[in-house]
């Protein structure tokens, strides 16, 4: 017999399928609604249609006469063919009643036709034997000795019905009976009854063609590991329903339509196979890359179910391991750990997350154990491919890095299935399926409010890093115990509504508490306050200038993003030239605010940093140190000042540390600009000397912001803020000391020497120590104004002190 394609029969060997090409969305939708009803829903649903409409009765029964006796032939396992079944046991009843049968048994019988059709679909019984060839023997039995019971007594109707149900009972019991003891892996029962097994079963587990074209036998008679199919209890999965799954998961569209090119790539070849055409077995092995929480261990379980399906693999199952299930505490027990590990997951999926762990390689050491780990998985990916999938899943990043540490990873591990994060709309429906599960609900005022949170988190940009999927079930839970503690705290009893209703105060408090754990996400202002703030500087003109330039820039971009529009990608790089203390890393704070309060960044935290904190002790740990210092920076701005000591011609045969931190820095610059702004600094002419050193440096960081040094009239005004902010004042002789003293710093050329803005500071503070040495003889007998006063001599004093030290 021609093996049957069950995938078919489930209505997923569609042309589109078959082309690889998507299904529209309310098809999916409406086919996967169909698939998930309950049988008495659908049958209830039949029967309504037959009243609404009489005419097609007739239609229906004559269609259920003929496709009813093929369905039981060819085992065919849906719920339409069980219907033609029920429908045909209706048609049997009909001469059965004019034979002599009363009203109240032609009504008995008919539900006990509906009756076997539910019990032989559910349970264990649905899943050992096909559903309708169960129906159609339980009918068999008690229809014609039930009628025929009904023509012998014909005024005691009643015992026809009896031995009708009778008879229905012993055999659905019968079968029932059986399907236990397959159940318990007792005998064959555990083999998957279905066609779509045979072309591979056959030939890849016994080497020889089944018995009378029958998958079953082939399977049970497997030697070696095979022969384990009939022994597991694996449970009755269709290509169908394991596409169904994949189609009702939220988003994820790009994944979705990878995993249907591939079960379209292995309905090709089985069809080939069927065809007589040599071909190998369909197998691969997968790598997983994406954020987390976006489902990448439940598409591992449902491609174990589509492999499984289609008779690749023996069993559904899903083995899930980290690096500790592989590495042995000495070398050569990794080995053994990780060949026990794959050999629990032979016939199935072993799935390996974080896969990117096993080559550590911190401070420059190469990772022996991992090492060993990696060895020996793709020994085994190779040696048992016919037999196993194994799916390596972790961040895209980190698994490129560990793909590149071993040749055999990437010709091995060739399938990539790339996740994406959730949009905000993607993580709302997560949300609603979520609370539908949990039997939550919203309140009316509080589904703005949820919205305004997935806003929030995808304007900002930290989806990611808040875990996708996880973070939506995290913020639920945690608004459910909000809600209950609002609830049980009131003065008054709650009702059944209010134990069950999430008010947007509980969102609002849930969120709070699950983004305090990233750094300084709650000091994000408005672009407003970041620009207000820049107002406040003193002088700094151009800088003003160019950082509102910059801020206007960064809104209209986002705004025809909204629009649809296409623009231009904001800078995310600067470079800030200038001589010291012109408020550079000031400038940068507020830089960082800026971009985060228009979502381009998740937090307005600055990392400072210089050469030292890059450059490690040898080569190949500056490329570590380096991208340790970004990490700890992405989502914000980090601010690398004398950027310049990063290329020191000093060094004889050029800075190879140097440059092996800068190539680090622009790769990272390259790819994390879309959760990184770097700011290099440094003063002007050192700076133009090091972006010639490389060309990535002069395109990657293309927009400068010149800070110029301040003028006396600007220091005078920055030593009275600073004196106003300590709760001090400049005695009134005191201020035109204050100008002639910056006037002759400015003209004398020391100002850039002497730092600028520092140098007011470090004047005001040295005036200051002057005042405490001379007001500390008073004793008591000091004023409050003593004790605040700067006067002319303190200033003279602090400056001659300070002058001094710059001239030397």
């Amino acid at each position: 017999m021609r093996p049957t394609d069950k995938s078919l029969r489930e209505g997923r060997a569609d042309k589109s399928l078959r082309e690889g090409r998507a299904v529209p969305e309310w098809l999916v939708r409406a086919r996967g609604a169909l698939s998930r009803a309950p049988l008495p829903l659908k049958i209830i649903a039949a029967i309504v249609l037959i009243f609404v409409f009489p005419a097609a009765l007739p239609i229906a029964l004559a269609a259920a006469l003929v496709y009813a006796p093929i369905a039981v032939i060819t085992e065919r396992r849906t719920a339409l063919a069980t219907a033609c079944v029920v429908f045909w046991g209706g048609g049997v009843i009909s001469p059965l009643a004019a034979w002599g049968m009363s009203g109240v048994g032609e009504f008995v019988l008919f539900l006990l036709a509906c009756g076997v059709g539910y019990a032989a679909h559910s349970g264990v019984l649905g899943r050992c034997f096909v559903p309708c060839r169960t129906a159609a023997w339980a009918l068999l039995w008690s229809m014609p000795l039930g009628g025929l019971a009904l023509r012998l007594w014909p005024n005691q109707p009643y015992i026809g019905v009896a031995i009708a149900l009778l008879l229905a009972g012993l055999v659905l019991g019968w079968r029932l009976a059986k399907a236990w003891q397959q159940d318990r892996g007792t005998g064959q029962g555990q083999v998957r009854a279905t066609a779509l097994a045979a072309p591979y079963a056959d030939t890849a587990r016994t080497g020889r063609p089944a018995a009378d074209g029958d998958p079953r036998r082939a399977a049970t008679a497997a030697p070696g590991r095979g022969a384990r199919t009939a022994e597991r209890a694996s449970p009755e999965i269709s290509v169908g329903d394991a596409m169904a799954e994949l189609d009702s998961m939220i988003g994820l569209a790009p994944v979705k339509e990878q995993v249907r090119s591939i079960a379209a790539s292995i309905e090709a070849a089985r069809r080939r196979a069927l065809a007589g055409y040599q071909t190998e077995k369909p197998m691969r092995h997968f790598v997983f890359v994406g954020p987390p929480g976006t489902g990448k261990t439940a598409v591992a379980r449902i491609i174990a179910k589509i492999f499984y399906a289609f008779g690749l693999l023996e069993t559904p199952e899903v083995v899930e391991a980290h690096r500790a299930d592989l590495i042995g505490e000495y070398l050569g027990a990794t080995a053994i750990k990780t060949n026990e590990l794959v050999d629990s997951a032979l016939g199935g999926v072993l799935f390996i997350d974080e896969a990117y762990s096993l080559v550590n390689e911190g401070d420059g050491q190469s990772d022996r154990f991992g090492q060993e780990a990696v060895q020996a998985l793709l020994k085994r990916a190779e040696d048992d491919r016919e037999d196993l999938v194994i799916i390596l899943a972790g961040y895209d990043k980190q698994m490129e890095d560990f793909l590149a540490t071993n040749p055999g990873l990437a010709s091995r591990f060739a399938t990539r299935v790339k996740f994406p994060g959730y949009s905000p709309a993607e993580l709302f429906s997560l949300a609603e399926s979520s609370m539908a599960h949990r039997g939550d609900r919203l309140d009316p005022d509080a589904r703005p409010a949820l919205w305004r949170v997935f806003e929030e988190v995808g304007r900002r940009r930290i989806g990611d890093e808040m875990g996708n999927g996880r973070f939506v079930r995290s913020l639920i839970e945690k608004a459910g115990q909000a809600r209950d503690v609002r609830v049980m705290s009131g003065a008054v009893e709650p009702n059944a509504d209010d134990l069950v209703t999430i008010g947007p105060g509980d969102l609002q408090r849930a969120y709070a508490e699950l983004t305090a754990r990233l750094r300084g996400y709650g000091d994000t202002p408005t672009v407003e306050s970041a620009l207000a703030e820049l107002d406040e500087l003193v002088g700094l003109e151009p800088v003003k200038r160019q950082v509102r330039e910059i801020a206007a820039q960064l809104r209209v971009a986002r705004l025809r993003d909204q629009q649809g529009l296409t623009s231009q990608p904001p800078a995310r790089h600067f470079v800030f030239t200038g001589p010291p203390g012109t408020g550079k890393t000031t400038v940068a704070r507020i830089l960082g605010r800026i971009f985060a309060a228009l979502g381009l960044l998740a937090r307005p935290a600055v990392v400072e940093a210089h050469r030292a904190d890059l450059v490690g002790e040898h080569l190949g740990a500056t490329a570590i140190k380096t991208n340790k210092l970004i990490d700890s920076a992405l989502g914000g701005v980090l601010f690398i000042d004398e950027a310049y000591s990063l290329y020191n011609e000093g060094y004889s045969g050029g800075d190879a540390f140097g440059s092996e931190a800068t190539s680090t820095l622009l790769k990272r610059a390259e790819d994390d600009r879309d959760r990184l702004v770097i700011v290099l600094a440094g003063y002007t002419s050192d700076m133009d000397r090091f972006l010639r050193t490389n060309p990535g440096l002069a395109s990657r960081f293309n927009v400068r912001v010149g800070f110029p040094s301040y003028s006396p009239h600007d220091l005078a005004r920055i030593a009275g803020v600073i004196a106003q902010q300590a709760g001090d004042t400049f005695h009134a002789d005191a201020l035109p000391v204050l100008d002639e003293i910056f006037g002759q710093a400015c003209g004398e050329s020391l100002i850039d020497e002497l730092g600028n803005g520092r140098f007011a500071r470090s004047l005001f503070e040295r005036a200051c120590a002057g005042r405490d040495l001379r007001v500390a003889h008073l004793g008591e007998a000091a004023t409050a104004s003593d004790l605040t006063t700067v006067t002319a001599a303190d200033l003279r004093s602090a400056y001659e002190e300070l002058a001094g030290r710059a001239r030397r």
